[in-house]
């Protein structure tokens, strides 16, 4: 297991550079992808040093799964999608994080994976803050102060 406190923490660029900060959970920092063509959040534990679910406490394995099924209420709600796609893969950026995107069948990547289906669309900025607001409202938590 590794340890460490949130002050050691920090997130990593490729993630900062592709997302917006929505709030942070008692353990996880939420993030939406900067990519229109799927609501999309990214939930980052703050620990230091992590790359697997195993790698968090069990207490705090337990407290993540929490924090997802918040996240994914959420987004289900504000996206009304049809399904939701949970996963923790870890090959490109190895710091520990889960996505949660919301799918629709009219989405353009449909039936198939998201990544690497269609180029990002960056959000239009009225857009993205009414959805990070939506989130904030259905997370019960305020932005987050770097």
């Amino acid at each position: 297991m590794v340890s460490g406190t949130q002050m050691d923490w920090s997130l990593h660029p490729q993630l900062a550079a592709d997302t917006v900060p929505v709030g942070d959970l008692a353990l996880s920092r939420v993030l939406l992808a900067n990519d229109a063509n799927f609501p999309w959040l990214i939930l980052v534990p703050r620990r230091p040093g992590l790359t697997e679910i195993i790698d968090l406490e069990e207490n705090e394995q337990i407290q993540l799964m929490g924090e997802i099924d918040a996240a994914a209420r959420a987004l289900k709600s504000v996206a009304e999608c049809e399904k939701l796609n949970v996963a923790a893969l870890g090959n490109q950026v190895p710091q520990l994080h889960v996505h949660v995107i919301a799918r629709r069948h009219s989405d353009p990547a449909w039936p198939k994976s998201v990544w690497g289906a269609v180029p990002p669309v960056a959000y239009n900025a009225a857009v993205r803050d009414g959805l990070i607001g939506a989130l904030r409202r259905g997370l019960q938590f305020k932005s987050i102060h770097d």
